[in-house]
């Protein structure tokens, strides 16, 4: 099998058929979590809630045993357990839908008074929050480096990785034969499986194409801390996502300590992944900063110390995308 795309999905996929006994051949343009993709940003928050989507749920609970295993056998830490907080205003359904799902999906979930909520995290300024709940299992993941590993653990187990930009090869019809790579040469395969992300589009554009995936531009900053003080790392802050106000708001503490992540979960302007200028705007930035002063006042003149900006790439509904190749059985 050729498995075009190294990050999340394609990396683990690839990793699966391999030790299900497939002959794997995974392919990136640019390299496992690399800056363009969207699984490569630093880290990536790993939780529970939901709303109402079952499947999600189970699959994060599926998803820690797996981790586990993961680094135990890797000899690596990848995720990072801090807790989520989550913080609603008037309206909490979305956490609240997702309650009985965790209890079934055995995961642990809590609704905390805000004043206790206050005495546990008092790095946090609780003002407007009207409902707080706290999944102590959850947290973040080193998303780079959880590519790279698994990237890493395929070619250990016997499949190959290549840096390898890939076209599909459609003359033939009904069937891909192979796929032409940017350096001149070809790669055959029984099977492909393109694991593209925002890519996807451009790679099939009647099948696919923007009516079906559309990559927007996401903003993500990273603040500073001030020297030695400890409630903003790992530890005593936990990774949290504001639901109080007009715009959805989340970060996490420590990221190698690189700084304190702080993004806005708000579907942003179309972007272009291979060509996108990957430069952040003061509109956004202040934006940030308004967030961080309200939630975090102990952090409001801390300077960005890093910013990225990676993309989303949404369908219709907010689902997955899976299936075959309409007019090619290989894919």
């Amino acid at each position: 099998m050729a498995i075009i795309g190294a990050g999340a999905f394609g990396g683990w996929t690839a990793l699966h058929l391999l030790r299900r006994g497939a002959r794997v051949t995974l392919l990136d343009a640019w390299g496992p979590g690399n800056s363009r993709s969207s699984s490569g940003g630093e880290t990536r928050i790993i939780r529970g809630v939901y709303g109402p989507d079952r499947i999600y749920v189970d699959w994060t609970a599926r998803s820690f045993g797996m981790w586990q295993e993961a680094e135990r056998r890797w000899g690596q830490r990848l995720y990072r357990r801090t807790g989520v907080l989550w913080m609603a205003g008037e309206d909490d359904a979305y956490v609240r839908q997702s309650l009985p799902l965790l209890k079934d999906a055995g995961l642990e979930i809590a609704e905390i008074a805000t004043e206790e909520a206050r005495q546990r995290f008092p790095q946090i300024d609780f003002s407007g929050v009207r409902s707080a709940f706290y999944e102590p299992e959850a947290g973040f993941l080193l998303a780079r480096r959880a590519c790279q590993a698994v990237a890493e653990a395929v070619a250990a187990e016997g499949g190959e990785v290549r840096i390898a930009a890939a076209f599909p090869d459609w003359s033939q019809g009904g069937k891909l034969d192979r796929l032409e790579l940017a350096d001149g040469s070809a790669l055959a395969a029984d099977l492909y499986l393109f694991a593209c992300g925002p890519w996807l589009g451009g790679l099939f554009p009647e099948v696919i194409g923007e009516k079906l995936l559309r990559a927007t531009r996401q903003e993500v900053f990273f603040f500073g801390l001030p020297p030695g003080d400890p409630w903003f790392h790992e530890d005593r802050c936990p990774t949290w996502v504001d639901l109080s106000g007009e715009r959805i708001y989340y970060g996490m503490p420590g990221n190698e300590h690189r700084g304190f992540k702080v993004a806005d979960d708000t579907r942003g302007a179309p972007f272009d992944p291979t060509f996108g200028e990957r430069l952040v705007t003061p509109d956004l930035l202040a934006r940030a900063r308004e967030i961080l002063a309200r939630r975090f006042p102990r952090l409001a003149s801390e300077p960005v110390l890093e910013t990225r900006v990676c993309q989303y790439e949404n369908s219709p509904d907010g689902h997955l995308l899976f299936g075959r190749h309409p007019h090619t059985a290989n894919v």
